[in-house]
């Protein structure tokens, strides 16, 4: 029997099949929530859900690819929307378990790998275009975010003439994970990037890891030297997610430990001015543009099927949604 103070109120639970809320008759706010019930189901299957949309089975189906909008283009009672998330793809490297002692200790060769990627190519193979390539850890939707930075070139003979010069001209062995069949997309840009590596030398071996197993052993830091994730945000503060990824030993989902980056994050999580914390969270763009713990991806935008009788529907970056004052339009 929870108890809260939200616009709705659990109902019922059926493991693997929904979760029904009821309105709040004694919310505090008048007038609000606007609708009497909602009903969350899990539909695995992208067609499923998109089939469900179309024909009106269900309001809103989310988190579809560029290919599953694609039957309901022209469809008069379903709307596609598509959005920015704060969310970031980055493949971590390890400086604190497997990683130790690996060429990706150096400097030159995180910043050759980054070279090595074809971020805009990954976008438009894989998403459309819908997204942007990432310049670090932090989204648009973040306080302090520096939309000034530049995302590395796609440069391959940069990337070679870098692993040169920090030693490997022949490259050199390299194991890396991704969490299978979580992301949208994700395993084939994993395969990608094996592609990419191995193009300028490195001979990447690439391991997709079933998704719980995958955290598991993040959270072990067990891990190879190079592992591919997404990181989210629930609010407009990205400190959260920044000492989640880079704060060593002492942080769950860590691989990576920098005193400079545990003094900066020290210095954003006591600072309380905000325009003074968001200078922080820009210098510390820059440092990690610089000084790269990961090799970094794309920013995407997520899309979703809604039904046009659904109105004032408002989606937020931090893929969470405030249904209070959702209604839904049955009449003419």
């Amino acid at each position: 029997h929870p108890v809260g103070t939200g616009p709705f109120m659990f109902k019922e639970w059926a493991p693997d099949e929904q979760v029904v809320l009821q309105a709040n008759p004694t919310y505090w706010e008048a007038g609000l929530p606007k609708l009497a019930q909602l009903i969350f189901r899990p539909i695995p299957e992208a067609f499923t859900r998109v089939a469900a949309v179309h024909t009106g089975e269900i309001d809103i189906a989310g988190r579809l690819s560029v290919d599953d909008i694609s039957p309901l283009e022209g469809v008069d009672n379903v709307q596609v929307i598509h959005y920015p998330v704060d969310r970031v793809y980055v493949m971590a490297f390890n400086n604190l378990t497997s990683g130790v002692g690996q060429p990706t200790e150096k400097r030159a060769v995180r910043l050759a790998l980054n070279y090595a990627i074809d971020r805009q190519g990954l976008l438009d193979a894989f998403f459309a275009g819908y997204g942007q390539p990432a310049t670090g850890l932090m989204t648009p939707a973040n306080l302090g975010y520096d939309a000034a930075l530049q995302p590395y070139p796609y440069d391959p003979a940069k990337a070679r003439q870098l692993l040169a010069e920090a030693g490997y001209p022949n490259g050199f062995a390299l194991r890396f994970a991704c969490p299978a069949k979580v992301y949208a997309n994700f395993d084939q840009v994993c395969q990608a990037i094996k592609g990419y590596l191995q193009a300028v030398g490195i001979q990447a071996e690439l391991e997709l890891i079933e998704a719980t197993t995958f955290w598991d052993l993040e959270s072990k830091k067990g891990l190879p030297p190079l592992a591919g994730d997404g990181w989210t945000g629930g609010f407009g503060d990205a400190y959260p997610r920044l000492f989640a990824a880079l704060g060593g030993a002492n942080a769950p989902f860590s691989a990576w430990s920098d005193p400079q980056i545990d003094a900066m994050l020290s210095q954003i999580r006591t600072t309380l001015d905000e325009e003074k914390r968001a200078a922080l969270y820009r210098d510390l763009q820059h440092y990690l543009l610089d000084n790269p713990p990961f090799i970094y991806l794309y920013k995407l935008e997520t899309l979703e099927a809604v039904q046009r009788r659904v109105q004032q529907y408002r989606p937020r970056p931090s893929e969470l949604a405030s249904f209070k004052a959702t209604f839904v339009n049955d009449g003419p």
